[in-house]
């Protein structure tokens, strides 16, 4: 009986064993087989190649026949997977990766089990929703959560956390990483005569409460928004944006919750009602250049801009390289090709157009003529509509929707400037494509003319259709107007021919009249003659502006295509605004605009946003991320050397922070990890090299700024 017994237990002890031996050394996608096929695999069948039609970049393409017919892989089944016989074949016309450098028996060890156990794919750690970590147990060192993850770490490699700095580092340190200056005179006596254990928490609320904390950190952000006060290229001419700039220092200063930081940066135009606050913030993305040179192709550089305005909100806001999947599928991430021109179309509708006056513009009345703006749409909302009043307020602060003049086209006697206004010589004609007329019997334009006594028809749909409207030319003053007419209400969308002539103009080369912008609207002030004159005296100012996002209206919005190889010029099929299909899903009640991706990206279950702003406030702290590559969390970027503290701080700045940058700062710099000395020891200095196991406070060179 006790034979039996011990045969029973042997039995299950060795079955235990056995089962504990392969479930140690199940293999894991991403830390074992990913890496190989990046390196070995991809350049010839992923997002930029598919080599006989195979590609490693999604599971349903791998486990899919290739162009032979055959299966690379077949889960379960190594042995009659191609993809085993092709790393293992001693004929180099056969063996893979071609021409190269074989696998190694490691490697080819690691991709048969793992075929064998079912070729199961793994999700990125970035591109999976941020969970709740469990702390580990605190150390007596610990003085918060931070520092139980770092001395978790340290622990496992038999290391020590450093002494603590003493007052004058810890100060220095403190007031420079904060707001970027030596702390206040006062403030510093203060803190090094003070005994009291709470003096250096007490430090770090007054700098998070200077104004120079949202000086100091708005340096950084106007890095990532690529903020210069001049337009790029060649001429470099300058602009006017500086208001910009002090909004994202205010924004600091008041700890402005990150996800409305960037909302109001990607789609403050879009709100309902958006203050002029709001509209500044957009400028985010007016920062792209602008080319003021003569005999550029205007649709060019305006295609440069929205494909700018896409790469900089993955790299600067989700930390993730996607200007690669403009021309193909990315090489080693989960986007295609097409989801890249999905996403552009959430940038694609915007107003503005290359040009040199870079419309669309937010117009900066002074505080009385702001109140009479006020008190007009205040009328008009009680009075005519909400709608109207939205219009109506909308146009005397930007002058848009408006139709800019480098949309005429089919010139005679006619042309662009190089600041892209549309000149009339004698005996001129063009065209203006494409305008939604129904609804409208009202054209609003701003021109200048130089002789008296021409005439400027419009006619419908060629130069001898149906006469819109004649105009005779009386202003002379060779400033610019903006002026308006009314004609008879036609309803569609038509292109209008004009046609221009003058006896004054002498000779060929002479200019007539000249034009900026059109605006078709209707009569909505026309029994309202105190209201028109209110109207008319707003819109006609010059007051002083900052380029802002504004959108097409519906009537003109902008079809995007799919750019084959990223060739503008080679346009393939149209799509509609769209995420990536292997992250979060898009809200189903959100609007399919900026807002709607602003919405999407400061979802609590968005993968990227709260990790890559945790780590970039990390790395301007600590002088390197957590994730060392910070503009590439993706699967060739540096793995996290802390994955769960990481989490833990992005998951605390969504629900505990409430996505404050001041609270999540506060957090780092009282740890003890902070804190520590940065001296160094021969012990640390041989295992840990370049202290990405913050066994010492690190040496940081100081900015420029």
């Amino acid at each position: 009986m006790r034979k039996i017994y011990y045969l029973i237990l042997l039995i299950v002890i060795t079955v235990s064993v056995v089962w504990y031996f392969f479930a140690e050394s199940k293999i894991d996608y991403n830390t074992q087989v990913k890496p190989i096929l990046n390196k070995k695999c991809i350049a010839c069948h992923g997002g930029v190649k598919r080599e006989a039609e195979f590609s490693l970049l999604f599971r349903q393409e791998a486990l899919a026949k290739a162009e032979s017919g055959k299966y690379a892989i077949i889960p379960g089944d190594a042995a009659h997977s191609e993809l085993v016989k092709r790393i293992t074949a001693t004929d180099p016309q056969e063996r893979m990766p071609y021409k190269k450098d074989p696998l190694t028996q490691d490697e080819i060890n690691i991709l048969t089990q793992w075929i064998e156990e079912g070729a199961t794919w793994g999700d990125h750690w970035a591109y999976v929703a941020v969970k709740e970590q469990t702390v580990p147990e605190k150390s007596d060192w610990a003085k918060n959560d931070i520092d139980a993850f770092i001395y978790e770490k340290l622990d496992e490699h038999n290391l020590q956390p450093s002494a603590a700095a003493d007052k004058a580092t810890l100060l220095r340190r403190v007031s420079l990483d904060l707001i970027g200056i030596p702390a206040p005179e006062s403030i510093a006596k203060e803190f090094l005569n003070s005994n009291d254990p709470k003096a250096f928490e007490e430090l770090v609320d007054h700098l998070l409460a200077s104004n120079q904390y949202g000086e100091r950190w708005t340096s950084m952000w106007l890095d990532l928004a690529r903020y210069a006060d001049t337009k790029g290229y060649e001429r470099d001419d300058s602009r006017a944006i500086w208001r910009y700039r002090d909004w994202v220092i205010n924004a600091f200063n008041a700890d402005m919750p990150y996800n409305q930081f960037i909302t109001e940066q990607l789609a403050g135009d879009l709100f309902d009602n958006p203050t002029d606050e709001q509209y500044i913030a957009t400028a985010f993305h007016r920062n792209t250049m602008t080319n003021d040179e003569g005999g550029t192709d205007n649709e060019e550089f305006r295609t440069a801009a929205v494909l700018d305005r896409v790469n900089t909100t993955w790299e600067a806001l989700m930390g993730t390289t996607f200007a690669c999947v403009q021309c193909h599928s990315h090489p080693y991430d989960p986007f295609t090709h097409e989801e890249y021109y999905k996403f552009m179309a959430f940038f694609n509708n915007s107003r503005d157009e290359d040009t040199e006056a870079e419309y669309p513009l937010l117009r900066h009345f002074e505080k009385e003529d702001a109140e009479k703006l006020t008190t007009l749409t205040d009328w008009i909302n009680k009075n005519i509509s909400n709608e109207k009043a939205k219009e109506v307020y909308r146009f005397a602060k930007t002058w848009q929707p408006s139709i800019n003049s480098i949309q005429a086209d089919q010139f005679i006697n006619s042309e662009l400037t190089d600041t892209k206004w549309l000149i009339f010589r004698n005996n001129a004609q063009c065209r203006l494509p494409n305008v939604n007329l129904t609804g409208n019997n009202r054209l609003i334009y701003r021109n200048s003319s130089w002789v008296n006594g021409g005439v400027w028809n419009i006619h419908l749909d060629s130069v001898t259709g149906p006469l819109l409207k004649s105009i005779a030319v009386k202003n002379t003053s060779n400033k610019w107007q903006i002026v308006d007419f009314e004609f008879t209400p036609v309803d569609g969308t038509h292109d209008l021919y004009f046609t221009y002539s003058s006896p004054n103009l002498k000779n060929a080369d002479d200019s007539g009249m000249i034009f900026d912008w059109f605006y078709f609207t209707d009569d909505w002030d026309r029994n309202h003659p105190d209201k028109s004159k209110t109207f008319w005296e707003l819109v006609r100012k010059e007051p002083p502006t900052t380029p802002i996002m504004f959108d097409n209206p519906a009537k003109m919005k902008r079809l995007t295509h799919v750019f084959e190889r990223g060739n503008w010029l080679v346009k393939g099929e149209v799509v509609e605004a769209a995420v990536p299909h292997t992250l979060n899903p898009f809200p189903k009640d959100a609007p399919a605009n900026r807002l709607g991706l602003a919405q999407w990206m400061t979802d609590p279950n968005h993968p990227l946003t709260a990790r890559t702003i945790v780590n970039r406030v990390w790395e301007q702290l600590f002088g390197i991320g957590l994730a060392e590559t910070v503009e590439d969390l993706g699967t060739q970027g540096i793995a996290p050397t802390h994955p769960e503290l990481l989490d833990h701080l992005a998951w605390k700045l969504v629900h505990d922070h409430n996505w404050s940058l001041k609270k999540l700062m506060r957090e780092i710099v009282l740890s003890a990890t902070y804190q520590q000395t940065s001296d160094v020891t021969a012990e640390l200095l041989e295992q840990d090299p370049l202290n990405k196991l913050y066994a010492r406070a690190p040496r940081v060179r100081l900015s420029a700024e």
